[in-house]
This record gives structure tokens, sequence and C-alpha cells, in this order.
């Protein structure tokens, strides 16, 4: 089974359950055919999710539902979202599952960012703690949203976070969007290492020259977006971009981290057919291998 490099991690990938994917025997198939040890999944039912682990696959991490509503304005939605999130964390454990993914979207992205970090802390709040007490953990990925509204995305909003949910809380390492927003990933790891426990292996190519015509606040006249970035970045798959994959993996190692290394594939190079995505995949996985 593949495993990287630096640190010996096991090498998976983030399914997105549609096109080729829908069918998770498919994707299940792909992934043994091509030395994958592990799939993240969305928020599936114990009877799809026991399929992965049966088929001697690992589950690296399942998608909490309504994320949004974790945080939202209204505290009975909050209440209401983070009991169905609960009822999902039992139905998985006993699978093996003990990364629960999502981003801390506001429900309401133009509330002052001090409420929605305090939806957030009461929202997740109650999903960390029943996650812990099974002993799992809510691990939240630092993706800054469509309008920027996302809580957790940088140091100074983890380090928040991290200490109003002590317990059953945890982070979703993805340099790609530490880099699009100017965070050095190294230096985030030299702080964040101990509490990373997944880990998205994907990267960003800053265009240098873009960035002088366009910079980065305003949307560029006469140009158009990257498919999966901005006028001056894209997403790329590892190696393609800016990440220091070895330096990274071993202060992953140094700080005793154990879990997978997870393909995000959001790659314009790649991404729109099934050739091609299956193609990122494995490239994705043979620099990691090397790395």
């Amino acid at each position: 089974m593949a495993r990287t490099r630096t640190g010996g991690f096991p090498i998976g990938f983030r399914s997105w359950g549609k096109g080729w994917q829908k069918a998770l025997s498919d994707t299940v198939a792909f992934a043994k055919d091509h030395g994958f040890e592990s799939i993240d999944t969305g928020p599936l039912g114990p009877e799809e999710l026991s399929k992965i682990p049966g088929s001697g696959l690992r589950i690296g991490s399942v998608d909490l539902l309504k994320w949004p509503e974790l945080a939202s304005p209204d505290a009975g939605q909050r209440q209401a979202a983070a009991q169905a999130n609960i009822r999902l964390i039992q139905d998985a454990v006993p699978h093996g599952v003990k990364n629960f993914f999502a981003v801390a979207i506001p429900l309401d992205p133009g509330a002052a960012r001090k409420e929605n970090f305090s939806r957030v802390v009461d929202g997740y709040g109650r999903v960390c703690e029943a996650a812990a007490s099974l002993g799992a953990r809510v691990v939240l990925e630092g993706w800054p949203g469509r309008d920027n509204s996302s809580i957790g995305c940088t140091p100074s909003d983890v380090r928040a976070v991290l200490k109003e949910i002590p317990r059953g809380s945890g982070i979703n390492f993805d340099p790609s969007h530490l880099i699009r927003m100017g965070i050095d990933p190294v230096r985030f790891l030299d702080e964040f290492a101990p509490r990373v426990f997944h880990v998205h292996g994907k990267d960003t190519e800053i265009m240098d020259e873009d960035l002088y015509e366009h910079g980065n606040l305003q949307e560029a006249t006469f140009s158009v977006k990257h498919v999966h970035g901005g006028f001056s970045w894209r997403y790329t798959i590892p190696g393609h971009g800016r990440a220091r994959w070895g330096r990274m993996l071993s202060q992953l190692k140094a700080a005793g981290y154990d879990g997978i290394v997870s393909i995000e594939l959001e790659d314009e190079d790649f991404n729109g057919s099934e050739e091609g995505e299956k193609r990122g995949l494995i490239a994705a996985r043979a620099f990691l291998e090397h790395a």
C-alpha cells in the first residue's frame, strides 16, 4: 500500500461521491487497484461505511452534516444540527471512524466575526464533546469559504477555537489554503502539529506575474479566475505548488502524527474527466511516495 517516503504515512484520497465515484464500490475498486490505503467520505450511513473497512481499506474521515447550521444565529437550529451530527458520529464510530470533517462556515456570513465565532463554539462544541466521549474528534479545515467568512482558518482563529473547544477538536491540515492566504504552513505546523489529526494532500501555485497584474483584493477586469483558484493562484496536486512537503511531513512525524495523507484533488490540469481525475490521483500519490 502507498506510503509517504518521509514519515511513512498511509496515502488515501477524498472521495466526492459523484461522477465516476458515485458508486462506492467503484471508488473502493480504484483505490485498491492503485495502492491507496484509505478513503475520505461524505456523511454515509452505517451500511455504506461498513463496506470500506470490509474491503480492507481505512476510512480517513467522514463529513459532518449541516455545517452552516452548526453556526446558525438561531440557538435551536444549532442544537438540532448538533444532535443530527451526534447521531451520525454514534453510528460511524463502530466502523473505525475517528475523524469527522467540517469547515466552520457560518449560516449568516454577514454577521460580525466575533458573533459567528461564538456560534461555532456553541454548535461545534456540542459535537466535539460527544465525539470525545466516543474516542473520536472533529477536524476543522481552514478553507476560507467563497466569501471568506469561515471561522478557524488563520493561526489566530485556530488558536482561539482550540482554546474554547479543548475536547474532541482538532485540525485538518491543508497547506493549500494557508499558502493562498499568505500564511506559512511550516510555521503553522511549528505551533499546531500536535493538534493535527488529518492531512489533505493538496498544494497551491502562486503566479507571481498575475499577482503583480491583479493583486489579491479586487476582481480582475480583463481576466478570468482559475477553475480551482483565483486570478493569481490555483490549487494543485502536491508537488505542483509551493508547499514544502518533505519538511512538513518531517514536522508531523516529530509531533507523533499517526494519521493519513488524503489527496484532495482540485486541480484544473486533471479535474473534469474520469481519465484526468484518476491520472491526477495517481500522480499525486507518486509524488507523496517520494516526498
